[in-house]
């Protein structure tokens, strides 16, 4: 039996998405041989472009094709940032391709088949409820890489995968989104990237789909005299800007940040400013026109997308590993690095207001908590998982707990259970696990009579200025 166990099995990264923007019944998609004989020419056409980088070219400073909206009435807010309140609602397909339309497969009219209808008894759990939660995850197992659609149910207690896609490479980020620009309503989508420079977009309300909705970027090459859109190596990190919907950011191994028009298709604006590998990126919960970045260069920093030259740095030595956004106080963020610490930081100040040694190594799972006020999970490489209280500085050590998962390599809190966390590490015999965090009696003591704050999407006017 040991042989015949994978040599690899872990989970890279991994997303939760909120309740009710599911289908209830996912479309399926029957090929006939003939086009799966087709995919697969293509997929390994792709894989040999890959492995033979004497077909490609690097071209400098190629951004895709140019935007044709409207220019902004500040020539340096490319996106028009000032104005994403009063974006309008509706969206012109450009052609980009859906997933209904399979792109690059031809006209499939008459061999495809897309099944609606409900599911026969034995397929109850195909049926995705309104309570259910979606958990995105990248796992890798021996030479396959696969994007699980997990079903989580707390009520329930249900956790079991929904579906699976095969992926053409090492998946190392997820970001949901719901803005397809072949669709004006909204969708259910998934951006991936991976070791590949192409971002791999899939629409998560179809099974059995072996194409994207479409991709973001081009790899040069020669023979075809195509050339480079997007980024020049592996895709460390993305995130979907919810307040200005057509617009989704990339940070790369590449040393840049790149902010695509998801309705161009191409990259609009390039951040070049860092000094190494980008490894966390997020915008802003409020603001549409700040995005907050995390570099190996070991500086975390804010960038006003208005202007992408405007930006402040803070330092934490190493390599910065993860960043986010404290929800419940929007000046504030964290970051944490390869060295186990994790530092705290207030826009308004000039240094962090604290930095601790949270772990042995690397922290590769930062949480701060959306509802439960002053919680702050932090997993790290030397297996544990901790929660701490940061409602005053220091902050003070709550829970700590050895997991199953191994080396805990990601880590995401649902968004509809507050006390419930998901993490993956590389344990070939448990490489994911729910953690339910309201089972440790010190975590109980600590913040189970706080009030959860109640969660908004909606932006204010008393936002930060960066």
């Amino acid at each position: 039996m040991e042989e015949n166990s994978p040599t690899v099995s872990l989970i890279s990264c991994m997303h939760f998405v909120r309740r009710g923007v599911a289908k209830s019944v996912p479309e399926k998609i029957e090929l006939t041989e003939k086009e799966l004989e087709s995919i697969i020419k293509q997929t390994a056409e792709d894989l040999r472009l890959t492995e033979n980088p004497e077909d490609s070219e690097d071209e400098e400073g190629e951004a895709g094709a140019s935007a044709v909206r409207d220019p902004p009435a500040n020539p340096n807010d490319e996106f028009d940032f000032e104005k994403y309140d009063e974006e309008d609602a509706s969206v012109n397909p450009i052609g980009i391709g859906s997933v209904a339309t399979l792109p690059n497969l031809g006209d499939l009219s008459e061999n495809v088949q897309i099944r609606t209808e409900g599911p026969d008894s034995d397929e109850e759990d195909d049926i995705i409820k309104p309570d259910d939660n979606l958990l995105l995850v990248g796992h890798v197992e021996s030479d396959a890489s696969i994007l699980e659609v997990y079903i989580f149910n707390k009520e329930e207690g249900s956790f079991y995968v929904h579906h699976d896609v095969i992926l053409p490479w090492f998946p190392l980020c997820i970001e949901w989104l719901s803005h397809d620009p072949s669709d004006p309503n909204p969708g259910n989508l998934c951006a991936l990237g991976g070791m590949d420079p192409v971002i791999q977009v899939w629409d998560l309300d179809i099974e059995n789909c072996l194409e994207p909705a479409f991709k973001l970027g081009k790899k040069p090459n020669k023979k075809k005299k195509i050339k480079r859109v997007g980024h020049k190596d592996a895709v460390l990190d993305l995130s979907w800007n919810r307040n200005f919907t057509h617009v989704l950011a990339s940070g790369s191994a590449d040393n840049t940040v790149l902010l695509w028009d998801l309705d161009q298709g191409a990259p609009h604006t390039t951040l070049s400013y860092f000094e190494d590998k980008v490894q966390s990126l997020t915008f802003h919960p409020l603001e549409a026109q700040t995005l907050l970045s995390g570099s190996c260069d070991g500086r975390a920093r804010v960038t006003d997308c208005r202007t992408p030259d405007a930006h402040r740095a803070w330092q934490l030595a190493g390599e910065i590993e993860r960043v986010t956004w404290d929800k419940q106080n929007p000046f504030c963020f964290a970051m944490s690095n390869n060295e186990g610490k994790v530092s705290y930081v207030d826009c308004r100040q000039d240094e962090p207001l604290w930095t601790i040694t949270a772990h042995e190594k690397e922290v590769t799972g930062l949480i701060l908590s959306e509802q439960v006020p002053g919680l702050m999970v932090t997993i790290s490489t030397d297996g544990k998982q901790k929660t701490w209280d940061i409602s005053s500085a220091p902050p003070v050590q709550v829970s700590e707990r050895s997991g199953r998962v191994g080396q805990a390599l990601c880590a995401a809190s649902c968004p509809d259970a507050p006390f419930s966390i998901a993490v993956g590490g590389d344990n070939k015999e448990c490489c994911i696990e729910m953690v339910d965090l309201t089972i440790n009696e010190q975590f109980v003591h600590r913040f189970g009579s706080r009030p959860l704050v109640q969660v908004t999407t909606e932006s204010n006017d008393d936002a930060m200025e960066s």
